[in-house]
């Protein structure tokens, strides 16, 4: 970037400072973003980076501070005074209707457009600006029929439709392969060179140092540091956010694979609307061995999971768990065979946003002595049981009886994951377990699924990060549209053969 040319921020944020109930989530945060410029936003889980960015984009209003966009100060209450300055936000979760057109998405909501708009100019202008980006959207297209992808593309259309001139990311690539994350920067490329600016929240190091300017990173709430990124490595930045040094590729003993705990042989399973999301899934897991499954969002990982832990039913096929049939039993048999679940929804299905930090991590041990006995529950117990976990698990929340929806959603994740891998006697499924997570909290989730795999249990792990995969899985099995694509040897795995086999290009038998 050459700081010789820009004369002065296109945003400032100044003195910025948000409190929620027992704790300041944004202590006088001040940021610049430069025309032209990405900045990575960086910091533990519960740091304050999502607050930040939901009060720039008007979700939250600030207890303290202002905002200047292009030099002059602005009034920011919602989302519409947000994109009335040109700063739009995408979240992770898409906010886009299946059931629509890429056209009328992108229109939906708009209020300077006729009660009946002409969608013939609608339709012209979103080519004239899929062309100018090379966003390969076409206005016409359901998003139902689109891959995550396609549907990012048109959440970044639709804020360029509507004039953003800085744009806010939250995670962008979480949920791509790795020739969609290469076609996400070469769009932001284009962006940045007509002037636009961009503002990132990312947990993966190797993006910071290659999309982004400049990095500033928060810690407990407060700016820790800002730096350009050309003059940090990795391992800087993460020792910024953490405070102490951290482990990018953990050490993994030899693999010593025991019997077999899962066996599924030729299992089918459709969805709600009958479509068949499961197709001829045959694999074993023996213990002592991790299973990584690597797929795109979207592609049968969920619903194997949950075939896995008795949620969904199978067509057809078996499911075998310690040599016993297991087949289209309910959830709470699958528990008493020593299954653990780490969901990827963890807001629906990991917890119950209205009780408690100690209810939640009780909820495996809550039928079972010292926590309860003949039925009832020992609120002493189940504190001091809660309290443990807590230091044990470094979960960041200002009492244990503090409800769990309180909690950043890093902290979530881990409550969560305290939880099963505690109750865990055997075998652990674990969906996205890092995702959302900071890198030191990433290492110590490696870790412990590692720890796991010496104690003998059998581990599957569901992830779209190649590289944990690699670093963590014995073997990894690559699922598109329902159907195994392939399995390699993570030793030897290949990345660019996995995300080939992810966009759904069966591998060749050696």
């Amino acid at each position: 970037m050459n700081r010789e040319k820009i004369r002065s921020p296109v945003l400032r944020m100044v003195g910025i400072t948000k409190r929620f109930p027992g704790v300041v989530a944004n202590d006088s945060i001040n940021l610049e973003l430069y025309p032209g410029e990405v900045l990575a936003l960086l910091g533990e889980n519960g740091a304050g980076k999502s607050t930040l960015m939901n009060v720039l984009a008007g979700l939250y209003d600030p207890d303290e501070g202002e905002i200047f966009i292009q030099g002059k100060r602005v009034e920011i209450r919602n989302p519409q005074d947000s994109m009335r300055h040109g700063v739009g936000m995408i979240h992770q979760e898409f906010a886009l209707v299946g059931n629509m057109t890429v056209a009328e998405n992108i229109i939906l909501g708009l209020k300077d457009i006729p009660f009946v708009p002409s969608m013939t100019g609608v339709k012209e202008k979103i080519r004239e600006l899929s062309k100018r980006y090379n966003l390969k959207v076409n206005p016409d297209t359901f998003i139902y029929n689109m891959s995550v992808g396609e549907q990012q593309r048109v959440e970044i259309l639709k804020l360029v439709y509507r004039g953003a001139h800085v744009l806010i990311l939250d995670e962008p690539t979480a949920v791509l392969t790795p020739e969609e994350a290469r076609d996400l920067n070469r769009i932001m490329i284009t962006m940045l060179n007509e002037g636009k600016s961009a503002i990132f929240i990312t947990h993966k190091m190797d993006e910071v140092i290659q999309f982004s300017h400049r990095v500033q990173i928060l810690r407990k709430g407060k700016s820790e540091a800002v730096c350009n990124t050309k003059d940090v490595t990795q391992r800087d930045l993460a020792k910024l956010m953490v405070g102490r040094e951290v482990l990018f590729r953990i050490e993994k003993k030899a693999f010593h694979p025991g019997s077999v705990r899962v066996k599924l042989e030729h299992v089918n399973a459709e969805d709600e609307t009958g479509r068949q999301s499961l197709k001829n899934i045959s694999f074993e897991i023996r213990a002592g061995e991790i299973l990584g499954i690597a797929g795109v969002a979207g592609n049968g990982q969920q619903k194997l999971a949950g075939v896995l832990t008795g949620l969904f039913p199978v067509s057809s096929g078996t499911i075998e768990i310690n040599g016993k049939d297991m087949t289209n039993k309910q959830p709470i048999q699958m528990i008493r065979t020593g299954i653990s679940y780490i969901p990827a929804d963890r807001g629906t299905m990991g917890i119950v946003g209205d009780m408690s930090v100690a209810h939640n991590l009780a909820m495996k041990k809550y039928r079972e002595e010292p926590l309860s006995k003949k039925g009832i529950l020992n609120p002493a117990r189940i504190l001091s049981f809660a309290k443990q976990m807590i230091s044990f698990f470094n979960i960041s929340t200002p009492q244990p009886t503090t409800y769990v929806k309180f909690l950043s959603g890093g902290n979530i994740q881990k409550t969560i994951l305290a939880r099963e891998i505690d109750a865990c006697r055997g075998i652990l499924v674990a969906v996205y377990p890092s995702r959302g997570l900071d890198v030191g909290a990433t290492e110590a989730v490696r870790k412990q699924i590692l720890e796991q795999r010496e104690k003998g249990s059998a581990v599957v792990l569901v992830s779209e990060e190649l590289d944990e995969l690699i670093a963590v899985a014995d073997t990894i099995a690559v699922m598109s549209e329902g159907e195994i694509m392939g399995v390699v040897d993570a030793q030897t795995a290949d990345i660019e053969e996995l995300g080939m086999m992810m966009a759904g290009v069966r591998r060749r038998s050696s």
